[in-house]
């Protein structure tokens, strides 16, 4: 799956606080199709602990101060926009070099969705979980 198809899309940290906090212009059509309904955030329990525990990193948490928001906002946005997954899904065959990240292939391998990542460790991998149905992008290109 591409961004121009629609279905499930699972977005890394990174992209969550372009999103969500720096408002990143770049992802403007990605903001549209999630809130047409077009593609469906998924996310997990671990995935939200991760977003709260960087909110609290220094350079963050200025750039949300410079901007008005503080974290529980922000996570209440995150909640309002993913749908939550439950439980924890099964380890992908596909590992990645940095465990952080593993929560992300886990769920878009479970899914067959869309992953959305600006990590090298991540990128990296992109032919190895092509070939288990998952598609993964580093930036929206319309």
């Amino acid at each position: 799956m591409t961004l121009t198809e629609s279905g499930p899309v699972v977005i890394d940290t990174n992209i969550a606080l372009d999103l969500l906090v720096f408002e990143d212009p770049a992802w403007g059509p990605l903001t549209v199709r999630l809130a047409a309904g077009e593609l469906h955030w998924l996310a997990s329990a671990a995935m939200r602990t991760e977003l709260e525990r960087v909110l609290g990193y220094p350079l963050i948490a200025r750039r949300m101060a410079q901007r008005g928001l503080e974290a529980p906002a922000v996570l209440a946005d995150f909640d309002a926009r993913v749908r939550m997954v439950e439980g924890t899904p099964p380890r992908a065959p596909c590992v990645c070099s940095d465990p952080d990240d593993q929560v992300f292939i886990d769920l878009a391998v479970a899914h067959g969705a869309l992953l959305l990542s600006k990590d090298r460790a991540v990128l990296s991998m992109k032919k190895r979980l092509a070939l288990r149905g998952v598609a993964v992008q580093a930036a929206f290109a319309p």
